[in-house]
């Protein structure tokens, strides 16, 4: 080969290698830090631009179903890259289904991606009572508000001193429950109040004590979407014939026995 044929070669390289490096660049880049988001999370949008186009900012927009629903402009850092929060809150966010992020730095330079979003599911607060069955022959209700799901049954466990309430939970919500002191309560041996123990679905749970009196305590329980049974635990619980009212019953029926008695050998 000759020197002159080598050098065109060599210059034919130096020319067009870099320019097949540029062209596997974009321009401008734009990305999420997730591909889906919930009502109320916060999305962060970054990206880079390859040549910062002086006193000229990028314009960030959302887009659902062609409607433009945020908009944004700031500048990037010295190095092209740039970063944008947003968060997925109403009234703009409030339809479920893909999203459009379009970025811009100058004129015909775009980028875009796509993020699907769910909003939270809108369920009406429930105030109502309970009527709950005494093992042993009874009731007593139980007053309660609950957001975010049902409650489909509340069931007395005496041996456990617990009340089991099944619910259905298509969405995470809380319960308030007033609890008769009569009927279900936690106490200390000196009589002071006791922390309740709370479960859901076998798993101890936090709660809230929102109000107290001599009458009733009323506690507020966070659960989570899919929750079926909280159990709130004690440590009194009465049956309308417990063990010291079948004792007094007891005592009553010997009584009255032992006075129709006394009243029959009267007659003899």
């Amino acid at each position: 080969m000759s020197a002159r044929v080598f050098l065109v070669l060599i210059l034919f390289m130096s020319f067009t290698l870099p320019v097949f490096a540029q062209n596997d660049i974009p321009f401008l880049t734009v990305k999420t830090d997730d591909s889906h988001y919930d009502e109320g999370d916060t999305i962060v949008i970054s990206g880079q631009v390859a040549t910062v186009i002086t006193e000229t900012p990028i314009i960030l927009q959302v887009w659902f179903e062609g409607n433009m629903i945020d908009v944004a402009q700031f500048f990037p850092a010295q190095d092209g890259s740039y970063s944008h929060t947003i968060i997925a809150e109403r009234p703009s966010w409030k339809n479920e289904g893909e999203y459009l992020i379009r970025a811009s730095h100058g004129e015909g330079n775009l980028a875009e991606t796509s993020l699907e979003f769910t909003p939270k599911k809108e369920f009406l607060e429930i105030n109502d009572s309970y009527e709950v069955q005494i093992p042993n022959g009874g009731t007593f209700d139980v007053e309660y508000t609950i957001r975010g799901g049902t409650v489909k049954d509340m069931t007395l466990i005496p041996d456990d001193y617990t009340l089991e309430i099944d619910i259905e939970a298509p969405d995470e919500g809380t319960i308030s429950i007033k609890l008769p002191r009569e009927s279900i309560d936690a106490y200390k041996p000196n009589g002071e109040d006791e922390i309740f123990i709370v479960l859901l679905d076998n798993v101890q749970f936090p709660y809230k004590e929102t109000e107290t009196n001599d009458k009733s305590r009323l506690i507020t329980i966070n659960f989570e979407e899919g929750t079926t049974i909280i159990e709130v635990i004690g440590t009194f619980i009465v049956p309308e014939f417990g063990v010291f009212a079948t004792i007094v019953l007891f005592l009553s029926m010997i009584t009255i026995i032992g006075i129709t008695k006394s009243k029959f050998a009267c007659k003899i």
